[in-house]
């Protein structure tokens, strides 16, 4: 290769490494980075939870219960300790959310806790919907729901049906206890 084209091949390389690379952290590493300390568990959540097979969900209800991959959850546990650990962890998370690539669906207030809805995508399909909950008595959760091509407005739909599935709710246990 003559020096010149190498040198613009090495150059390309290294803007690109620079570019790519942000110090921005994403919610994925942050789960990694939490995984293992204290006062987080992180739990993954099979689609199974909820068994849709005996029921009567519409075509657009069965399409989004089959575009989702998985589920993750991260929890943080509040105690009498951790209090000034709690804050910088939620903020670090809600620094994370307000990137613009989130898309916000609703925040709710309810029972003293508050939930946020956030998606990644457009009007018409998401990669991966989050909803980060948190409460000043037990805490905060991070829920991922990854999948391909997943309907934010069917999605809607689905999780409103939830009633019509039956829930394996031992496959939360280790969520609730944590929490307790």
């Amino acid at each position: 290769m003559k020096p010149s084209i190498k040198t613009l091949c090495y150059s390309l390389l290294a803007i690109t490494l620079l570019v790519s690379c942000s110090n921005k952290q994403s919610l994925q590493t942050y789960f990694v980075d939490n995984q293992e300390s204290p006062n987080f568990t992180t739990v993954d959540i099979p689609t199974s939870i909820v068994d849709f097979e005996n029921a009567d969900l519409t075509a657009d209800e069965k399409e989004a219960y089959k575009s989702v991959d998985k589920l993750n959850f991260l929890g943080f546990k509040l105690d009498s300790t951790n209090q000034e650990t709690y804050q910088v962890e939620k903020a670090k998370v809600a620094s994370i959310l307000e990137d613009e690539k989130y898309i916000e669906l609703g925040d709710f207030n309810m029972f003293g806790s508050k939930l946020e809805l956030k998606y990644i995508g457009d009007d018409n399909l998401a990669d991966e919907f989050i909803i980060f909950g948190s409460s000043k008595e037990y805490g905060f959760g991070v829920l991922r729901v990854l999948g391909d091509d997943m309907s934010p407005a069917k999605l809607v739909r689905l999780a409103e049906s939830m009633n019509k599935g039956k829930v394996d709710e031992t496959q939360l246990k280790g969520i609730i206890n944590f929490f307790k």
